[in-house]
């Protein structure tokens, strides 16, 4: 019964974020589901408040809100970028973390800003990018599928690379000596939080 969802005509990808949507798009059309996956936009679903304190309630949130206006099985992708040294920051505020919803450049600016004071005692600073996706197969399921993708790295001192969006110019691998925006999608596909979550999903379904 876990993956009676498959038996529907379309799955929603609980998303207004182009970005988000189209990786996921992209990792899905390697899935070769019998499903169709669409995203809320087609269902005119505006996005959900996101009022949890988690990255895994705001996922189920957004898909149970996405499955309760399509009335279809929904699945949402809640992300974020997570710096220790500040207490996690931006974590699940990472899209409005600068006050404008979706302001990639002032997001980048203020977390520049916001690790300056630490950037004498601590030559290298780490970060690391989480992506839980959450699929609920209507809206009152009582036990949404959850998957986990985490993605260490560096937080660099300036931007680097100009693919990918959110923090990907500032997060930096140092075992490929390249940021996330130096990545072309196959590669960051293959290696990043969200497609860490995609591969658990994939391997769900076997």
């Amino acid at each position: 019964m876990q993956h009676d969802w498959l038996t529907q005509d379309q799955l929603v990808l609980a998303s207004n974020n182009a970005g988000k949507i189209a990786e996921l798009q992209q990792i899905f059309s390697t899935l070769n589901l019998p499903i169709q996956v669409v995203p809320q936009k087609q269902f005119e679903i505006p996005d959900a408040v996101e009022d949890g304190l988690s990255f895994i309630e705001n996922a189920i949130l957004k898909a149970r809100h996405a499955a309760q206006l399509s009335g279809k099985p929904a699945l949402a992708d809640d992300s974020g970028l997570c710096v220790p040294i500040l207490n996690g920051a931006p974590g699940i505020y990472s899209a409005r973390y600068a006050g404008e919803h979706g302001n990639d450049a002032l997001n980048n600016q203020k977390l520049l800003d916001d690790l300056k004071p630490y950037r004498s005692g601590t030559p290298t600073i780490q970060g690391y990018f989480v992506c839980v996706l959450a699929l609920v197969r209507h809206q009152d399921d009582p036990l949404p599928l959850v998957y986990q993708g985490i993605w260490q790295g560096e937080i660099l001192e300036q931007p680097r690379g100009s693919a990918g969006f959110g923090y990907d110019p500032l997060f930096w691998l140092p075992e490929l000596g390249k940021s996330s925006a130096e990545l072309d999608k196959a590669e960051k596909n293959k290696i990043s939080h969200r497609g860490q979550a995609m591969q658990l999903f994939k391997q769900s379904l076997i």
